[in-house]
Formats: C-alpha cells, sequence, structure tokens
C-alpha cells in the first residue's frame, strides 16, 4: 500500500510513557469496482439447457432424499419388529417361569398336605389316649 502523506499526531505526555497517533491519507488511486456478474450475451438455447440441468439436479436430489427417507423408514420397520419379538420372546419367557413356579408351588403344598393326611391318625390315636388319661385322673 503506497501512502503519500503521513502525519504524526502526538497527544498530551502519561507518566507510563508517551503515546502517538499515525494518521495515513488515502492514496489517489482508487479500486475498480467488479460488477457482481459478467454481462454476456446468452443465448435462449444457453439457457434452457442450464435450467434443463438445474431441473435434472433437482430431481436426482428429490430422488435421493425420497430414498434416504424410504431406506430410514424401513430400518424403523425392522427395529419395531425386532423391539415386538424380543418382547414377546420376554413375555413367553417370564410365563414359563411363572407356570414353573406355581407348579412347584402346587406340589410342595399338596406334598404338605399329604404328610399332615398320613400323620392325622396317629395324632388321632394321641390324642384320644391324652382324653383317655385327663379322664380318668378326672375320676
Amino acid at each position: 500500500m503506497a501512502c503519500t502523506d503521513i502525519k504524526v499526531k502526538e497527544p498530551d505526555r502519561r507518566s507510563s510513557g508517551q503515546a502517538f497517533e499515525i494518521i495515513l491519507s488515502p492514496t489517489a488511486e482508487t479500486i475498480p469496482e467488479f460488477p457482481l456478474s459478467p454481462k454476456k450475451d446468452r443465448s435462449l438455447e444457453d439457457l434452457q439447457k442450464k435450467m434443463e440441468a438445474a431441473e435434472n439436479r433437482r430431481k436426482s436430489h428429490e430422488a435421493e432424499v425420497l430414498k434416504q427417507l424410504a431406506e430410514k423408514q424401513e430400518h424403523v420397520k425392522e427395529v419395531l419388529q425386532r423391539a415386538i419379538e424380543e418382547s414377546n420372546k420376554f413375555s413367553k419367557m417370564v410365563e414359563e417361569r411363572l407356570t414353573s413356579k406355581m407348579e412347584l408351588i402346587k406340589e410342595n403344598r399338596e406334598a404338605q398336605l399329604a404328610a399332615r393326611l398320613e400323620h392325622l391318625p396317629e395324632k388321632n390315636k394321641h390324642l384320644e389316649e391324652v382324653r383317655k388319661i385327663k379322664r380318668e385322673q378326672g375320676n
């Protein structure tokens, strides 16, 4: 950058040191303005080709987006199907466990009942003897 005029301005002194302002004056050269788009004479055919190419790109992009969306939906369906299968599998497993526990409890209860019924005649015999002894002592 070439400067033709430099001015140095010294402001008031400070106890911590000095400060200077340097003022550069702008150069006489001006920067040419560039147009935003080059001006070309474009034919109607060129414009139509560009429009068709843009339309093809848009359709291609739309098809890609739709394809990706379909793949995502398929993935969601697969995940939901797997989740349902796992849930059903878990439910069956829990049901089988509960059924086996209930059967075990039923078998234990029947065994305890059978044991009590087996000892019942002995208990009744013992109670009869106790009653007989009490009657004899009471008389």
